[in-house]
């Protein structure tokens, strides 16, 4: 059975990279190592390895990626300390929203 992951990476300025892949062992390495000079990460080494999901379909995967790189910086960082209990109040939007008017 074929797995995907979604991993989260720390970056040595303390940024955070979200990315899917289906070997995250490997794909940590080639961060690691800088592999890519144009990627986000290889400026930012070194990197450690904070977070990783499991998916079995990858439209599943990449969904969530795209929805963990949408995420704050606080609900990122809650995700990866696995206080799930605190992602639904970060979501919540501080800043009113005010309707134009006609």
């Amino acid at each position: 059975m074929k797995e995907y992951f979604v991993y989260i990476l720390r970056c040595h300025d303390d940024s955070y990279y979200t990315g899917v892949t289906n070997d995250y062992r490997q794909r940590f390495s080639e961060h690691s190592h800088g592999l890519d000079p144009d990627s986000y990460t290889h400026n930012r080494r070194p990197l450690q390895l904070v977070y990783v999901a499991t998916f079995r379909e990858i439209t599943d995967a990449i969904a969530w990626e795209k929805k963990v790189k949408g995420w704050s910086r606080k609900k990122k960082e809650a995700l990866i300390a696995r206080e799930y209990e605190r992602l639904p109040s970060l979501s919540v939007r501080h800043t009113p929203f005010k309707k134009k008017e006609a």
